[in-house]
């Protein structure tokens, strides 16, 4: 274990500390490490003593190093119990004369091994060992040649000593083991009210003391002690003896600081409540020694010197008295009855101010502590033997307060105080300077005091409140807000002594806080003292108190706002002084405070008040006009802030609070009795009378002040209602009685003021769970009210909504009348689903409103009538719905306002859709497939809407929806634009949302009926329509000329707006058609109405204008596409509509231009998106069709306008939207023989290809043709008047001449025929650019038998685009095809190549053909096109490194693709493509040396690369693994071949440089030949390759190795001529190879002399 290894790690350290010096020690422990090897356990080293002697023999040879070791030990020898309680007396010995030794470290050793004793099993049972343990600690403390920091350990370790000391004495009798306090002193918080919440706190720790506090009796006491009781009784005895100065008896010390002493008492009678209270010998000595040594040190009448004098110890001495007082009082009476006298004795006598100062400390503290305060005054105050000793602390404490009277002092005590509650309402605690005797120090001292006796009386205040607030917890009082009458007398003892506190303190306590309130200034400290304030009133009103509370709140509003009296009212002068002063009213934050103070006591009283509500009353009303005064302010606290800052921080956010606090004290009304709430109303009914004009005392008219009182009476009569609202039914009339009285007053101010209320209350009304109750009626009810409408609710709910209809039809003035429409807006917006039955008087209303003249009330009446039909149709009985729509139509038809007109429309789709829940879905019609998504009626939760959505039979809802379709059908062929448009969206939006619902009768009605002849209607009017411009309204006049309002292009004409209508009318059938054409199918006729449809569609494509012809077209996509993929659409529908769009586009539509293309762009996309979704339903007819309609969407007449040259560079729109769709129309699965007809037809637009019309025409033509592909225009299908740009055109400029009269030749006649073939041909590139991608793409998606079927001619179309790179090298057409053409090979040809499964048989005659395809466009395209001179100003120099990287790429695809792989290519193939990179890599050498010099660097570069490639196919490397018999053909072909142009090259080199003679050859010559050399001498091929080279058999039969040389014997001759040429470089180079030769053959160098 982890024990075992650290005792045998220490007694190593000890061995080895020793070793020298002390060997007894360290054969000991070396003894004792065996020892401890074969012990296991704690238990076992403590059975054994030679672990234990080991570590004390090292402490007695007193080494300090071998003393710290040893003592570690022991430390964790005691912890772990390894140590047997024998050993205890030797241990506390040996600990003894360490306590000795002059080092630290042994001492602090020393002190921590007794407190490890003390808290192991080792604690000394006996009073010997504990005295010796304690004398350790003692004589390390008051020895003089102890450090401080040893003297501080040994005085805690003292006191820690004495808690485990009575911590034991708890535990051996068994005594609670909580602790009610801590020794040390109770901070204060901010505030006192916090100093009683947590006082109340701290006494709820300890029950038993709970219990005995209220009990007021002692715990059970005994008398017999066990041993660790006396123990603990022998040390307490000593304690305080030495506390005394006496001399002690047990404990082995002569003389021990006094305060040190006392300190420790003080812990123990704090900490160890419980011993005293339940051991009688410890009350015992408590009661004669300790209180007799506090009551001796307490008194001031005797000198003291010494430490007792000292006042350090007198505070401990009243800390110690304080404890005695507060935890001992119930035992010890008389005791604490002397000590409490003193006390407040005390606080008259002249004494120190530091003294006097600590003495009301005390005397707060308990007055804070409600526990404490409580106890106090039951005991003593409450009991006639003893004295009132709560009366006096509370008297004292009141003369120390009236101190501030004198005036010598006051001012600066005043300051002083509220500088200190400030302080300490911050968090920060002032504390007494001993050393301070300035006059400064004095007046903080004086203030000290003052505050402490401050906070002294407001703890007594709270904790009268806190008292009584537990009074009601527990039923003894009632809450002020009972309604219940309060009993005669009462009985609770809580009760009692809340009362007899109440009236033996309350006058002293409030002369006391007025006088201070009156002369500080001071936030913090008024705050405090108004919360006491507040405290007492309330108590005093919850004990029924009437004296105090009277007097309080008297004393209270004198601090608030000053009222004049009825006298001061009388006298005009004193009026005219009154206003002034009014106008110039200054609230001082004493007097806000103070304000929201009367807030909280008015909320907490307001039914136990009596006469007292006058005085509130006029005190609010006072604040009311001060707030709503302009010259009223707030004065500041600060100075010191800028003045703006001043003003809007204190003014408005002081009588923003204010102003809040007002309106809550009346929102509160709802907790008053009715009887209150009455008073209350008729107050303020009468208030309002008297300010009224007529009714004013004053001649003058009505003023500002009138007007805001008035307005102050309304705001709190409403105010009172909405927080009545469960009783407002008797006091409903007393409250509109009077609004109505406002309402037809002359002034307009108080007119809004009545609507405004009346509307409020109005709201709160209807909003009322009250009423709620009552609008919810059941289903047996809902007959029972219909027939019986003057029933409670009825005759309620009229009363609630008659003001309105009083006010419109009695009102005279517009402005009345136009306010009771608002207000009903506003009762139907909140509150209109509660209504039942008010509806025929509010319909009617509503209807007398559409015949105003005034525009503003028709307005106002359309939006209620549109809160109806949105929001309350659910709750309307169900007779008046046909009401409702006559209304409807009636604001539809208005020709007033445009807008109300729409609106209303609109609010007929709320009507079809209330109706349609009434409908259910026919059974049998959804298996018809009507419906497209299944449909689940909205369920009505029976509990929350029972009775509100009216019962609708099926006939009335036919009726009803007829009756609105018939409407808007009339409103379709409105002459407004917007109303027939809305009218047309509406129909079809009801069809398409509530169809499922519709019979089929209905059905069919609403097509024949309503859907085709609209249709009808608006194409005729469409047609008929009038083309002329019209003019927008006129503005006004510039210049004479009238000024008309611009209107769009496409709407300045009746049959642009008629066309704007059928666009909507055809959207509304492609609704229709999507959601329910599997229905419509099943309709009688329905194939005659389709037909109909088709007819019109393609004449509006042909014959209307572009928006009607897209919305025709999206109307046929729409019914295709929603129904093809799930099956619902028959094979005759489709070819309709694709027989419809082949029809279109071969005829010609009556407009042209951008319109007709975008026409065709549509119908492409329409292509795309019904092949897409109905492929699956294409056979081989019908996919040639849809390509056949392809084509003929984007042939286009070649013709060359006069802007040619702007209009060259650009895809047309319509061959664009054909490469958007290709990758959509690639052939289904079900068709795989349609994708070789489908790639031909792709290959046509790439430029070179010929039709069948073409090679059967003119062979001139065709011949040029054939020179020059790039040149050769695209068939009819491309359009080449598309939008181009110049740089285009200047690149045709750059085809040579030659080429420019081939293309002339063919029409020698006709220059416009040249330019449009030039634009052709330029157009071809262009389209080709983007179609190769696209092409690519789609053939590697072909399925293998069709795609090798089409493989040839693939590659014959790319490797034509790729020879346009001759005459055009900046072309983008010839990368983009040598790109497909890498991928082709890379992804299908080369990885495919091999195994083709069951299809091998057709597959491998076609690869034959393939690969001679490959070859062919090689053999052109390198040799043609590649590695070529350009013209200087042809390609960038940027395009140029672009295009020399995609030549090595070319060429990295054959030589490391084609050639290096194992494919199915022939023989020949090989021999061509290896033939092909010999002609490339041969320019260099074959050029004459005049112009060698002036070849490109990329050209020979390319014919470097050429040349590299052979190597690399001739090369053989054993590690590569990557050798095949094709590898070891293409080896064979190569190293003929690239033998033949090495020695050609050599050759050739040779003869240059004999002709030159002393000329140098060009550089580009000499890197050629250095880098044949140096790959040669590189060059490793294999056995095989050998056999086809042109040497002896004999030497062929000498290389047998794998890996060999023996090109190097082929070209030897030539090595053999080079030894002799001029180039330093290529001589080194000719005889490395020589050397590699006779490596090769074996050949030596001879040593002669060996």
């Amino acid at each position: 274990m982890a024990f075992m290894a650290v005792l045998e790690s220490d007694l190593r350290a000890l061995s080895a500390e020793a070793r020298r010096r002390y060997p007894a020690v360290k054969d000991g422990a070396e003894h004792a490490i065996l020892k401890l090897r074969s012990l296991s356990s704690p238990s076992e080293i403590a059975q054994n003593e030679d672990i234990l002697r080991i570590f004390l023999m090292a402490c007695e040879v007193k080494s300090v190093k071998l003393s710290v070791i040893g003592l570690s030990c022991l430390q964790k020898l005691i912890s772990h119990d390894a140590v047997m309680p024998s050993a205890l007396k030797e241990i506390l010995l040996t600990l003894k004369d360490h306590a000795e030794m002059a080092d630290e470290n042994v001492q602090f050793k020393t002190l921590q091994t007794i407190l490890i004793i003390l808290q192991s099993r080792l604690h000394p049972e006996s009073e010997e060992n504990m005295a010796q343990a304690l004398d350790i600690c003692l004589r390390l403390l008051e020895n003089n040649r102890s450090s401080d920091s040893v003297r501080n350990t040994a005085a805690a370790t003292f006191r820690q000593a004495v808690a485990l000391i009575f911590d034991h004495v708890v535990s051996a009798e068994s005594l609670p083991a909580g602790k009610v306090g801590s020794g040390s002193h109770i901070s204060r918080t901010s505030s006192v009210t916090g100093d009683v919440s947590r006082s109340i706190n701290q006494s709820d720790t300890d029950r038993s003391l709970e219990r005995e506090f209220v009990s007021g009796r002692p715990l059970l006491m005994r008398e017999s002690l066990s041993n660790a009781g006396k123990l603990g009784l022998r040390l307490l005895e000593d304690l305080t003896a030495l506390a005394a100065g006496a001399s002690v008896i047990w404990l082995r010390v002569n003389s021990l600081q006094r305060t040190f002493a006392l300190d420790i008492l003080e812990f123990i009678l704090s900490n160890y409540v419980s011993i005293f209270r339940t051991l009688v010998a410890y009350e015992q000595v408590l009661r004669h020694q300790i209180c007799s040594l506090l009551m001796t040190n307490l008194r001031t009448n005797v000198e003291v010197e010494g430490e007792a004098g000292e006042p350090s110890f007198r505070r401990l001495v009243l800390r110690s008295v304080a404890h005695v007082i507060r935890l001992y009082s119930t035992s010890l009476i008389t005791e604490c009855e002397v000590f409490l006298s003193m006390l407040i004795r005390f606080t008259s006598l002249d004494l120190s101010l530091w003294h006097r100062i600590l003495v009301l400390e005390v005397l707060r503290g308990f007055c804070v502590e409600v526990r404490t305060l409580r106890l106090l005054f039951q005991n003593f105050d409450m009991d006639p033997k003893n004295t009132n000793v709560v009366e006096g602390m509370v008297k004292a404490l009141a003369r120390v307060v009236s101190s501030i009277q004198v005036p010598d002092t006051s001012e600066e005590s005043l300051a002083a105080v509220a500088g200190m509650f400030s302080s300490k309402a911050k968090g920060i605690e002032w504390s007494l300077d001993n050393d301070a005797s300035n006059a400064a120090v004095v007046v903080a001292s004086e203030a000290h005091a003052i505050t402490l006796a401050v906070e002294g009386l407001l703890g007594v205040v709270f904790t009268v409140a806190t008292l009584t607030d537990e009074a009601v917890d527990v039923g003894e009082l009632e809450s002020p807000r009972c309604v219940s009458d309060p009993p005669g007398k009462y009985t609770g003892q809580t009760a009692i002594l809340c009362i007899s506190m109440v009236d033996s303190m309350w006058l002293t306590i409030l002369d006391a806080l007025s006088l201070i309130l009156t002369r500080s200034q001071g936030e913090a400290i008024i705050l405090e003292i108004l919360k006491g304030y507040q405290a007492f009133t309330q108590a005093c009103g919850v004990l029924r108190a009437v004296e105090p509370l009277n007097s309080f709140l008297a004393s209270l509003c004198k601090f608030t706002i000053n009222i004049p009296t009825e006298v001061e009212k009388r006298s005009s002068k004193r009026s005219e002084l009154l206003v002034d002063q009014r106008d110039s009213i200054v609230l001082t934050p004493k007097n806000v405070q103070a304000l929201r103070t009367l807030f909280n006591i008015a909320h907490r009283l307001h039914n136990v008040l009596g006469p007292s509500w006058i005085l509130v009353l006029e005190t609010l009303a006072a604040l009311d006009r001060a707030i709503h005064s302009p010259h009223a302010t707030t004065q500041e606290v600060s100075t010191a802030v800028p003045k703006l800052t001043r003003e809007i921080s204190g003014q408005y956010s002081d009588f923003n609070i204010l102003s809040s606090l007002n309106s809550q004290l009346f929102e509160s009304s709802a907790l008053m009795h009715i009887s209150a709430v009455k008073s209350l109303l008729s107050a303020l009914h009468q208030l309002s009378s008297q300010c009224m004009p007529g009714n004013s005392s004053s001649f003058s008219q009505t003023s500002n002040q009138q007007i805001g009182s008035i307005s102050f009476c309304v705001e709190r009569m409403v105010s009172i209602l909405v927080n009545n609202l469960h009783r407002a039914e008797p006091l409903w009339d007393q409250i509109v009685g009077h609004l109505l009285e406002l309402a037809d007053n002359s002034n307009q101010n108080l007119r809004n003021m009545a609507l405004d209320a009346l509307d409020q209350s109005i709201c709160a009304v209807l909003g009322s769970d009250h009423f709620q109750r009552f609008t919810l009626p059941d289903d047996h009810l809902e007959n029972y009210q219909m027939e019986n409408p003057d029933t409670e609710l009825g005759l309620f709910e009229c009363a609630v909504i008659s003001p309105l209809r009083f006010l419109y039809v009695s009102s005279q003035n517009i402005d009345v009348r136009a306010g009771s429409l608002k207000i009903l807006l506003h009762v139907l917006e909140r509150h209109g689903e509660k209504l039942y039955h008010s509806w025929p008087s509010i319909l009617e209303m509503l209807r007398s409103v559409v015949n105003a003249a005034e525009k503003d009330l028709i307005s106002l009446g359309f939006q209620s009538l549109r809160v109806i039909m949105n929001d309350e149709l659910s709750t309307i009985p169900a007779n008046c719905l046909d009401v409702c729509i006559e209304v409807t139509g009636a604001y539809s038809a208005q020709k007033t306002e445009l807008n109300i007109s729409l609106t209303a429309v609109g609010l007929l789709w709320t009507t079809t859709d209330f109706i349609a829940k009434g409908l259910q879905v026919q059974a049998g019609e959804k298996d018809l497939g009507m419906l497209d998504i299944q449909f689940t009626p909205r369920k009505i939760d029976s509990e929350n809407m029972e009775g509100q959505v009216p019962l609708i039979n099926a006939v009335d809802c036919d009726k009803l929806l007829f009756s609105v379709f018939s409407l808007l059908q009339k409103l379709g062929a409105d002459e407004r634009p917007e109303v027939r448009n809305s009218a047309i969206r509406m129909l079809f939006q009801t069809l398409g949302s509530h169809g499922q619902k519709l019979s089929r009768t209905m059905w069919e009605d609403c097509l024949w009926n309503y859907v085709f002849p609209t249709l009808d209607c608006v194409s005729h009017m469409a047609a008929t329509s009038s083309t002329d411009e019209w003019q927008g309204k006129e503005l006004g006049t510039r210049r004479g000329k009238a000024v008309h309002m611009l209107i769009h292009h496409s709407r300045n004409t009746a049959q642009k707006q008629w066309d704007e209508t059928l666009v909507l009318v055809l959207g509304g059938i492609a609704r229709i058609l999507r959601f329910f054409f599997p229905f419509l199918r099943s309709l009688s006729n329905f194939w005659s109405g389709w037909e109909s449809l088709l007819l019109f569609v393609r004449n509006s494509i042909l014959n209307g204008s572009k928006e009607v012809a897209l919305a025709a077209i999206n109307c046929l996509q729409t019914t295709v596409i929603s129904h093809s993929p799930k099956g619902n659409l028959p094979m005759p529908y489709l070819k309709s509509v694709v027989d419809v769009y082949k029809f279109v586009l071969q005829s010609s539509p009556n407009y042209s231009g951008n319109a007709a293309d975008k026409v065709k762009q549509e119908i492409l996309h329409g292509l795309g998106e019904l092949y897409v979704q109905a492929q699956n339903m294409f056979d081989n007819g019908m996919y040639r069709l849809l390509l056949e309609i392809i084509l003929l969407a984007v042939k286009q007449p070649k013709s060359i306008t006069d802007n040619v040259e702007a209009e060259i560079g650009h895809v047309p729109p319509v061959q664009r939207t054909m490469l958007e769709i290709l990758p959509q129309l690639r052939p289904p699965e079900h068709l795989p023989s349609m994708w070789s007809h489908f790639l031909s037809e792709l290959l046509n637009y790439l430029p070179g290809f010929e039709s069948p019309s073409q090679k059967d025409g003119d062979t001139e033509q065709a011949g040029s043709k054939d020179h020059h592909p790039e040149i050769v225009g695209m068939t009819p299908q491309l359009d080449v008047n598309s939008v181009s740009n110049k740089d285009s055109i200047e690149d045709s400029k750059n085809v040579p001449i030659e080429n420019q009269n081939t293309m002339n030749s063919g029409v020698p006649n006709d220059s416009d025929s040249a330019i449009k073939d030039i634009v052709a041909s330029m157009q071809s590139y262009i389209f080709g650019e983007k179609l190769i991608p696209v092409l690519v793409d789609l053939f590697l998606l072909t399925p293998a038998v069709e795609k090798y079927k089409m493989f040839p001619e693939i590659i014959q179309g790319l490797g034509r685009c790729m020879t346009t790179r001759r005459d055009n090298p900046d072309c983008t057409l010839w990368r983009l095809a040598v790109e497909g053409f890498n991928r082709i090979l890379i992804e299908d040809v080369i990885r495919e190549s091999m195994d083709f499964g069951p299809d091998s048989d057709i597959i491998q005659p076609l690869r034959i053909r393939l690969w001679k395809e490959i070859a062919d466009v090689y053999e052109v395209f390198l040799m043609g096109s590649c590695g070529h001179a350009l013209p200087s100003n042809s390609v960038s120099l940027v395009a140029l490194k672009a295009d020399e990287s995609l030549e090595i790429i070319i060429l990295n695809v054959l030589g490391d693709k084609i050639l290096k792989t194992k494919t199915d290519a022939p023989t020949d193939i090989l021999q061509r493509l290896v033939t092909v990179l010999d002609r490339c890599a041969s320019r260099t050498c074959c050029l004459p040396l005049e112009t060698v010099g002036l070849m490109p660097p990329h050209c020979s570069r390319f014919s470097l690369t050429c040349l590299q490639k052979l190597f690399s196919l001739c090369s053989y490397n054993s590690q590569a693994n990557d050798w095949n018999s094709q590898r070891s053909e293409v080896s064979k072909i190569s190293i003929i071949v690239l033998v033949g142009r090495c020695q050609y090259i050599l050759d050739r080199f040779l003869i240059d440089e004999n002709d030159l003679g002393e000329s140098p050859l060009p550089t580009v010559r000499i890197e050629e030949v250095i880098y044949v050399l140096q790959e040669l001498a590189r060059l490793v091929i294999h056995s095989d390759t050998v056999d086809v080279l042109p040497l002896q058999q004999y030497l062929k039969e000498g290389l047998t190795r794998n890996e060999n040389r023996a090109h190097l014997l082929v070209l030897l001759p030539s090595f053999c001529e080079l030894v002799v040429s001029r180039e330093a470089r290529v001589r080194e180079l000719v005889q490395v190879l020589l050397r590699l030769i006779a490596t090769e053959l074996a050949l030596q160098k001879v040593n002669l002399d060996s």
